[in-house]
């Protein structure tokens, strides 16, 4: 009799385990559904009103509005414009979600009614159009539904939870502005874990969530070049910078091309040449703006190297004095993002109570993009942390590019990103029950 009921308490446990954590799944996912036609609204307002890195004010306010409605401590303007909400709900882990705020300098092509129409002029004086065309938008509209159904929710769990609303993730710099303007001595408790996502253009209902390196290193630095202007008409009174810079533009390719092993992964992209502003002037400067992405500190250090020895190259070519050598100026540095084994296998077991398992996808290859979520906490720190991808590619639109032999319907950073509107609640109910898995 004793191990028959030993057995049966075993038995009712489970039995009563499973009801419990399918209750507590109905239980959040109509907390969310019920308020979706208020994140679907707010969704559209922030795509509507798209703003650069460092310049989100208007999207911080109305996170820190939401944030103190819904019952967090807040602090605000931590690296510009990061804010952060703490909410602490009795003993337990600190669990930390982040999203990033800031826009795209793209204009934005999707027809939508709520397209975005925003110009603005940046500080170097050229205007441009603004997007969201990378998903910040749902990003934050998930951090804000998520904030309000672990409010309503906190039967749930239990800890410390903290959403930080990140400014300049596209320049690779908001996470480390906001650790260097004192986000941990202000009150602010380093994490032991740590979670976010991203829009993806893969169908709405599908994750990826694959451990170990998942996203490139990355280095954003600018070179600029110094010569001696002059008179267009009088090329050989001058040291050109432009055709220094050309010079250079064509011998960083061979960097990949010809010393890195073909079987590794780098990318080195000139994204921006600028110089002069006459047709008849040879000006003093040209500034090339370079991205880098890697995967390990040899190739970026043989990168970083290799730059250096060919703008010096080029300078002794042209015969400059040294104190007219290139200079480089480092702006932005990430390393690569690791997700942590244990909790990506922990998050998409649990996901699998809202999700189709078939849908959560582990066996999915690094990619070269890269992200600054992981400068939130140092290499050195005890956190640990897991970054998802999230579907937001309607059905329909995915299964046409696939007819038409293609990977995706769009692209990141393209005019035609379109988030489905069914994956605001969906993701915000993805990023609840994550988080109630990470407390528990």
């Amino acid at each position: 009799m004793k191990y028959f009921n030993a057995f049966n308490v075993i038995i009712i446990f489970f039995l009563f385990s499973k009801t419990s954590f399918s209750q507590q799944t109905k239980t959040l996912k109509n907390s969310i559904y019920n308020d979706s036609d208020r994140l679907v609204s707010l969704y559209k307002d922030l795509h509507q009103n798209p703003e650069l890195a460092f310049m989100e004010n208007r999207t911080s306010n109305i996170i820190e509005k939401e944030l103190k409605q819904n019952g967090y401590k807040v602090y605000t303007k931590i690296g510009k414009t990061g804010v952060v909400g703490i909410m602490v709900n009795g003993k337990g882990p600190t669990v930390m979600y982040r999203a990033d705020m800031d826009c795209n300098a793209v204009k934005e092509e999707t027809n939508l009614e709520f397209a975005s129409k925003k110009r603005v002029i940046k500080e170097d004086g050229v205007e441009v159009s603004l997007m969201h065309a990378c998903g910040h938008d749902a990003h934050i509209t998930w951090l804000l539904g998520i904030a309000k159904a672990m409010n309503e929710n906190k039967a749930l769990w239990k800890g410390t939870l903290i959403f930080v609303a990140q400014p300049a993730e596209e320049i690779i710099q908001g996470a480390q502005a906001m650790v260097n303007d004192s986000m941990y001595e202000k009150g602010i408790p380093i994490p032991d874990y740590l979670f976010g996502m991203h829009t993806w253009p893969i169908p709405v209902g599908t994750v990826y969530n694959g451990s170990g390196v998942r996203f490139a290193g990355s280095d954003q630095l600018d070179v600029t070049f110094f010569g001696i202007g002059g008179h267009g008409a009088s090329p050989e009174l001058t040291k050109d910078p432009i055709v220094m810079g050309s010079n250079a533009v064509l011998q960083y390719q061979t960097i990949i091309s010809r010393n890195i092993n073909a079987q590794e992964s780098a990318v080195l992209t000139v994204g921006s040449f600028t110089a002069g502003n006459s047709n008849n002037i040879i000006p003093a400067t040209a500034t090339l703006k370079l991205n880098l992405r890697w995967f390990n500190d040899k190739t970026r250090n043989l990168m970083l190297n290799a730059i250096n020895d060919i703008n010096e190259g080029i300078a002794r070519a042209n015969n400059l004095p040294k104190e007219l050598y290139p200079k480089i100026k480092m702006k932005s540095n990430v390393y690569p993002l690791i997700n942590n084994d244990y909790l990506q296998v922990k998050i998409n077991k649990s996901l699998s109570k809202v999700l189709n398992p078939a849908n959560i996808i582990s066996n999915v290859p690094a990619v070269m993009v890269s992200e600054d979520f992981q400068n939130l906490v140092s290499k050195d720190s005890k956190t640990t942390y897991d970054y998802i991808f999230i579907g937001v590619a309607n059905q329909n639109l995915v299964d046409k590019a696939k007819k038409e032999g293609k990977e995706f319907p769009y692209y990141n950073h393209n005019g035609n990103f379109i988030v489905d509107l069914s994956a605001i609640p969906l993701g915000t109910l993805i990023g609840s029950n994550a988080l109630i898995e990470l407390f528990n």
